[in-house]
């Protein structure tokens, strides 16, 4: 199969103005997630709206292309770019340009989703630890998902899916495996084409979740496990983990 990586990027993020270039370790965030997927996926780019962050990706010597800033969302500005591309693929990854500490192993497993022929789409999730604890399972910001004997996707909430009825909330995590969703997300090319063309969908729009249009559309969403603990940046507040996460894991 032949893998391309598309890194979606916008500079104007509301929570979050200009993270691709913001400092981790001293280092652009764009190029930490950059260099990750591009060595294991050869065939990388970012896609981006500004030119800010197209300047910045070529000066270390990534590749990028410039993609409109329309796109009602990265699953939208990653189908144009691999449109621009001039070659065919059998599968896209979207990875999302806010993921400096993204893992080699996680690319890995959601690449290997597509060994299974009925999988049109893959994604990650990881398990929920005792250690977590209640507060970041019930964290509405951190979906969650339920999984069917196949390890395809059967929901994605921001609410605590399954509930258990009968079990007091304080032995949820001792009692049952939760899944929290990681958003990086893989297509094959031509479902990709067609889960960009559909309107939005009842649950996506209750849940503001873009996956839930595909599940509702009928698109069988396979799904890796990961047990790599990551730190995703959507607020200056997480760069701030971020450094620190950094600090006690140098290798990463």
């Amino acid at each position: 199969m032949r893998f391309i990586a598309v890194i979606p990027a916008r500079y104007a993020s509301t929570r979050f103005e200009g993270k691709p270039l913001a400092l981790l370790g001293g280092v652009p965030v764009i190029r930490r997630v950059y260099e990750r997927v591009a060595a294991v996926v050869p065939d990388a780019v970012v896609a981006t709206d500004d030119v800010r962050i197209a300047e910045a990706v070529e000066a270390f010597g990534g590749r990028v292309v410039m993609t409109s800033d329309r796109h009602r969302s990265g699953t939208d500005r990653c189908y144009e770019a691999y449109c621009k591309q001039g070659a065919q693929f059998d599968v896209v990854i979207n990875v999302q340009g806010d993921e400096p500490f993204i893992a080699a192993s996680q690319l890995y497993t959601v690449m290997s989703c597509f060994e299974d022929e009925t999988t049109e789409i893959a994604t990650l999730v990881k398990p929920f630890s005792s250690e977590d604890g209640l507060a970041a399972l019930e964290n509405p910001n951190s979906p969650k998902v339920v999984l069917d004997d196949s390890m395809h996707a059967i929901y994605f909430s921001r609410s605590v899916i399954p509930y258990l009825r009968g079990v007091d909330r304080s032995e949820w995590l001792s009692r049952h495996t939760f899944y929290k969703h990681i958003g990086l997300y893989a297509f094959r090319s031509d479902v990709l084409r067609r889960v960009t063309s559909l309107p939005p969908s009842t649950l996506e729009t209750a849940e503001s979740l873009e996956q839930l249009r595909w599940l509702e559309n009928g698109y069988r969403i396979g799904v890796g496990i990961s047990d790599v603990e990551t730190v995703g940046i959507d607020t200056p507040e997480d760069l701030a983990r971020a450094e620190e996460f950094l600090r006690l894991h140098p290798d990463r």
